[in-house]
């Protein structure tokens, strides 16, 4: 099973970026099944119903969110709704949305998949460890091949989370930082990991906004739109090679898909 991560969407260029790349990348890859982080998908924070369905109809099968996922407060009616987007596991009992998910691919194989908010240097948030450990356990026993998207600001805390969970899933890839990683690996329990997927978006800009924006507020301290960039537009992504029985991962690879001018 060919299992697709796509790193941070970055608003209206990172949809097009998804929307012009990735049916090619589907049929290139004969990908399985495709899950995207889109937290940024709205206009550079959060996500909104009708960017939900775009993404759905550009070929992604499920979402997971980050630490924006409330930013588009319009979005949580179709987290409640909709069984195919999870938001952060780690966040209070009482918080809208769906700790995990399962979708089935285009083989008929499901894949399970949740994410969870890192500690360090973030907001404080409920331990990911504790919350991983329940939403796999709740998992049903059947879903063997099981996707961790670990939103965090710290590459020794991913590490940490990937080690932790060596041989109980599939993957775990990073997201959040919006630069992609060169450690993509599988660990010796048969979990594929990278620290941070990177970002699907502008990359002339500062992790997908305006150089000058935020040299402007770098620079004066003083209040700046960092507005979301537009040139030099990629997906990134990371692709996992899955034994569906074992749930073990078989190869990890990187892609970078960079759209025309």
């Amino acid at each position: 099973m060919k299992i697709l991560l796509i790193g941070d969407i970055v608003g209206k260029p990172g949809r097009e970026a998804v929307k012009k790349l990735l049916p090619g990348l589907i049929e290139r890859e004969e990908l399985d099944v495709v899950l995207a982080n889109a937290e940024n998908a709205a206009g550079g924070s959060g996500l909104t119903p009708a960017i939900y369905k775009e993404l759905i109809a550009a070929g992604v099968d499920g979402i997971t969110l980050g630490d924006h996922v409330y930013r588009r407060t319009e979005i949580l009616p179709t987290l409640e709704a909709q069984t195919n987007i999870v938001r952060p596991a780690n966040l209070p009992p009482e918080a809208i949305g769906r700790r995990w998910a399962v979708v089935t691919g285009k083989g008929g194989g499901e894949v399970g998949f949740c994410c969870v908010l890192g500690r360090l240097f973030m907001q404080p948030v409920d331990s990911p460890w504790r919350a991983v450990d329940a939403v796999l356990a709740e998992m049903p026993s059947d879903v063997r091949v099981r996707l961790v998207d670990f939103h965090s600001e710290a590459t020794s805390e991913a590490q940490l989370m990937g080690r932790y969970l060596d041989g109980r899933v599939s993957a775990v890839l990073g997201t959040h930082t919006h630069v992609a990683t060169a450690d993509e690996c599988i660990f010796p329990g048969g979990t594929a990991f990278q620290c941070d997927v990177g970002m699907t978006g502008p990359h002339e800009s500062i992790i997908g906004r305006r150089i000058d924006r935020v040299m402007h507020a770098t620079l004066t301290s003083l209040p700046t739109p960092f507005d979301v960039a537009a040139g030099d537009l990629r997906l990134n992504s990371t692709l996992v090679e899955v034994e569906p029985a074992t749930g073990h991962a078989t190869a990890i690879r990187r892609i970078c898909e960079r759209l025309a001018n």
